[in-house]
């Protein structure tokens, strides 16, 4: 039975590096379900220890987060946003450090991949009116938002999985991974700056189909940003358990005269769950085979000590570009047990995100609707920003880390 789940989570792991499998039209999400699907119908698990291995407290935390990103986006928020930039007298550096906050702050706050959905068309919009290159606007986009993830427990689906199963408290994470990931949206701003200096002026026209960013209505609006507010304040000050916080959030936020609840849904990231939940039980799988201690020893032999946390750091870093994210912290998770790890993981895999396109899903998201409006940002051209920022990012991210390690700050 080993043999077989070796078999399956290798086949599963080569999925998440390769996006799909040659001939088959399956991305990530298809091939964690269909991973899990074969670990069950192999015998390996029987269906209660697969139910059992779905962490549904991650589940509902980012369902939860993801009904209330819905409404934002169905009451107008981001319109407003889009309105008011677009009205600025400033010119596309202050444009391009305003960008880059709210980027970082939303990133933190709501999970990155949707802030990428609901601001990439806004950017766009913007770009249209002002007679700007969107290029720059939309790679800080995608850096600002992988970047600002990282300072919460909630900014990322691997962060609300880190914070859930070590039971983090939200203050304590804000301070171990919020000055690395702020600093980061500096270097951002520096690096994106350098590189388009003299290429801030349009060069090509998009499309004339404007992007839909939905009707005003301020009622809505206030009850999702006073939602919001309830959220953080609980998180903040009481020990309710986060995923019911956020369901009950997601629920009243249903309860809606003015939006369909069918179409608030629709926001949802189900592709994601679904990656989550089929990764759940393959990892399982593959722990019950007691192979993963085996390596741990093996690999301590030859000096690399998992449950050291600088090389825990360099391997989430490294695995985090090749698997993505969330896949590459599930796998590392068991052996996150030192006191810097959780920050660690969390600042790795998402500062990392910067590198290439296929980094985060909120690059390939932000890269895609550039494409739909007739924008090609090449993998190039986003390693050029992407590379210098992941670099210099993860080596303040780093020092920050020892210097919390030794007691420095």
């Amino acid at each position: 039975m080993t043999i077989t789940i070796v078999t399956i989570f290798t086949l599963v792991y080569v999925g998440m590096i390769l996006g799909g499998f040659p001939g088959l039209k399956m991305d990530r999400a298809g091939i964690a379900l269909l991973g899990a699907i074969a670990i069950l119908a192999s015998g390996a698990m029987n269906p209660q220890a697969a139910w059992d291995a779905i962490d549904y407290s991650t589940i509902g935390l980012l369902f939860g987060l993801m009904i209330l990103s819905a409404q934002f986006a169905m009451s107008g928020v981001y319109e407003i946003f889009s309105n008011t930039l677009t009205k600025l007298q400033v010119g596309p550096r202050t444009l391009l450090a305003l960008l880059i906050a709210v980027s970082g702050i939303l990133g933190a706050l709501l999970t990155n991949d949707v802030v990428a959905v609901a601001l990439a068309p806004v950017i766009l919009q913007i770009s249209k009116e002002r007679n700007l290159n969107p290029v720059p606007l939309l790679l800080a986009l995608a850096c600002g938002t992988n970047a600002g993830s990282s300072a919460t427990i909630i900014g990322s689906p691997q962060n609300i999985l880190i914070g859930q199963n070590l039971k983090l408290s939200f203050t304590g994470f804000l301070y171990d991974a919020g000055v690395p990931s702020f600093i980061a949206l500096g270097v951002i701003w520096v690096v994106i700056s350098f590189f388009y200096r003299d290429k801030w002026q349009a060069t090509a026209k998009l499309h004339e189909k404007a992007p839909d960013m939905g009707l005003l209505d301020r009622w809505e609006m206030i009850k999702g940003l006073l939602m919001a507010v309830g959220i953080i304040a609980a998180f903040l000050f009481t020990e309710w358990p986060r995923e019911l916080v956020a369901l009950a959030a997601g629920g009243l936020l249903l309860i809606n005269a003015r939006f369909r609840s069918k179409e608030m849904l629709d926001y949802e990231d189900w592709q994601l769950l679904v990656l989550f939940m089929g990764l759940f039980v393959v990892n399982a799988a593959f722990q019950q085979t007691g192979l993963p201690k085996r390596w741990i020893i093996d690999l301590k032999e030859i000096g690399i000590d998992l449950q050291s946390t600088a090389w825990l750091f360099l391997l989430t870093a490294l695995l985090s570009d090749v698997v993505t994210n969330v896949p590459s912290v599930m796998l590392l998770l068991p052996f996150a047990d030192s006191h810097m790890a959780a920050p660690a993981m969390a600042l790795a895999s998402g500062l990392s995100s910067n590198l290439i396109i296929i980094g985060s899903l909120a690059n390939i998201i932000v890269v895609d609707a550039a494409g739909r409006q007739g924008l090609k940002i090449s993998f190039a051209e986003h390693a050029r920003v992407g590379i210098p920022v992941t670099m210099i990012s993860l080596a303040v991210a780093a020092l920050w880390l020892w210097l919390r390690a030794e007691g420095w700050v």
